[in-house]
């Protein structure tokens, strides 16, 4: 017996899921993926991440989300949950819902051992596709380790990283500074054995 084509779901139909859903799901052409729990280092770093940003950007004109905000790459591209979104000036969103960004400033992912490659491959390529989107960190939650990658005026990306735990990122798009001991703060590396 042939196997059935799963069938496609327009960003309409995700959409009106979405919203009545107690799970969150990523919508990719036509595709809608469950999207697992995090990691207790995992809540660390992106809870870090975004009390730092929040407190360096407080009196500017850049707002702070993690998390919970969905993202549209293009109205029947990608629909994901970033870890965290910086966006200056006036959020932009697709409805009168107020819960699906389109203008992201800078974007932090968390890497996981199932999603890294797509975090940094195919996700990747379709962030670059947002014309504010101009910063990306990609931060191992296993070891110290963080990507970062600049958009450059000619639309080209240059990659930086680090295992440094002194080091400083410097985010040029939203002048802001993150030093990986701060990403990095009360998560240990070390296997914790259940009782």
């Amino acid at each position: 017996m042939p196997i059935q084509p799963k069938p496609q779901s327009t960003p309409e139909e995700y959409l009106k899921l979405e919203r009545t859903s107690e799970q969150k799901h990523e919508y990719f052409r036509g595709e809608i993926f469950a999207m697992g729990g995090a990691s207790a280092r995992h809540v660390l770093i992106v809870g870090n991440v975004a009390a730092e940003l929040r407190n360096q950007l407080r009196d500017r004109t850049c707002t702070v989300y993690s998390a919970d905000l969905r993202v549209s790459v293009s109205p029947d591209g990608l629909y994901t949950y970033p870890d965290v979104i910086v966006v200056c000036g006036d959020p932009q969103f697709i409805e009168a819902e107020l819960d699906t960004l389109t203008n992201p400033t800078l974007i932090v992912e968390v890497l996981s051992e199932s999603t890294k490659n797509y975090d940094r491959g195919e996700k990747f390529e379709q962030y670059r596709q947002i014309p504010s989107f101009g910063e990306y960190l990609l931060i191992a939650q296993d070891k110290i380790h963080v990507e970062h990658y600049l958009r450059q005026n000619d639309g080209s990306w240059i990659l930086t990283e680090t295992n440094d735990p002194g080091a400083v990122i410097e985010l040029v798009s939203i002048n802001c500074r993150l030093s990986v001991t701060e990403i990095y703060a009360k998560v240990r590396f070390d296997r914790v054995t259940p009782p």
